[in-house]
């Protein structure tokens, strides 16, 4: 730790066990006024709950305002659109999930959506749950897969959108199954969920706290999670990938920046992000959205998003999807 401050203090960084304002190289400071932190969504999501207490955390490190400003519509597109073209001068962020890859993989935007961002840090992850409404005949996913297999096409599935993650994500796992099932896309969880709780589109691949309410009370069965491993808060449930083998989806969540802005600024921002993770508040906020803290490198993340920005191309590709 102590070489890595010394290589931030060489670049001009003054960032010590509690960030204080910092360089951008030039020999300003930084933060010297309020940073913008764009989310592409609508206020109450998981995205705004997350942005909401990391800028909480960043306004105490830095000793300036970071304000979140909720941007949404077009699946996230306006918000993203909106950050990453900002000058690239650590006045503009954006917080943002997994989403991020999907949408670019389906919108296919004119810019390249991995150059043109500057990863700062990853904070947290956490699992979707394949889950189907009681009335399906199946008590795990091995079951499942092999109804939709005898019966193609006739059991239908739901999500938060065509092309946005629940949609890619299984649509990922008909590929790999050799299934099909037909697609109902809604425009929120919240409306995807009234149908699947109906029956009308019993099968959903979910983010985990809305559906868990709904399985602890019967109204839903779950699956399997999407996570490597089993999740620590459904130690019993397996993993999708012990039925399909090397089928994975974490939701993540992280925070970006306009390409360009400058390294120091996006090292005291991890730093003083990955510090947040550390105390007890945070992790129990974390814990609470279903998440596990992750934190790592800018280039960590960077990997991440590249990743799976990649793997969703190929699922848009395969699966022919476009915008409605």
């Amino acid at each position: 730790m102590y070489n890595l401050i010394c290589s931030w203090v060489a670049l001009g960084l003054c960032v010590a066990a509690h960030a204080q304002p910092t360089s951008t190289g030039s020999g300003q400071a930084y933060p010297t006024k309020p940073v913008r932190v764009v989310v592409p969504f609508a206020p109450g999501g998981g995205t705004d709950i997350s942005a909401r207490q990391f800028s909480q955390k960043l306004s105490e490190a830095f000793k300036q305002q970071f304000v979140v400003d909720n941007r949404g519509g077009a699946g996230g597109m306006i918000g993203i659109e909106m950050a990453v073209k900002a000058p690239p001068d650590g006045y503009t962020l954006m917080m943002m999930s997994g989403s991020y890859s999907a949408t670019s993989a389906l919108h296919k935007p004119a810019w390249d959506p991995i150059k043109i961002i500057a990863p700062v840090a990853e904070f947290g992850a956490t699992p979707f749950v394949l889950v189907v409404h009681p009335s399906v005949k199946a008590n795990n996913a091995k079951e499942l897969i092999a109804l939709a297999a005898s019966k193609p096409n006739a059991l239908a599935y739901a999500s938060t959108g065509t092309g946005g993650i629940t949609h890619l994500a299984t649509e990922l796992m008909m590929h790999m199954t050799k299934t099909q099932m037909v697609h109902v896309p809604y425009k929120s969880t919240g409306a995807a969920l009234t149908d699947v709780l109906a029956g009308q589109a019993p099968v959903l691949m979910g983010s985990l706290l809305p559906v868990v309410p709904h399985m602890q009370s019967g109204k839903l069965r779950g699956l399997a999670v999407t996570t490597a491993k089993r999740w620590y808060s459904l130690p019993d449930m397996p993993t999708l990938s012990d039925t399909v083998p090397g089928y994975v989806v974490e939701l993540w969540h992280g925070t970006m920046a306009p390409a360009g802005t400058p390294q120091p600024i996006i090292n005291a921002l991890n730093a003083a992000i990955n510090r947040a993770m550390e105390t007890p508040e945070m992790k129990k906020n974390l814990e609470q959205q279903g998440m596990i803290p992750t934190g790592g490198t800018p280039a960590r993340f960077g990997e991440r998003i590249a990743t799976d920005y990649n793997n969703w191309l190929k699922v848009v590709q395969s699966a022919k999807i476009k915008v409605d």
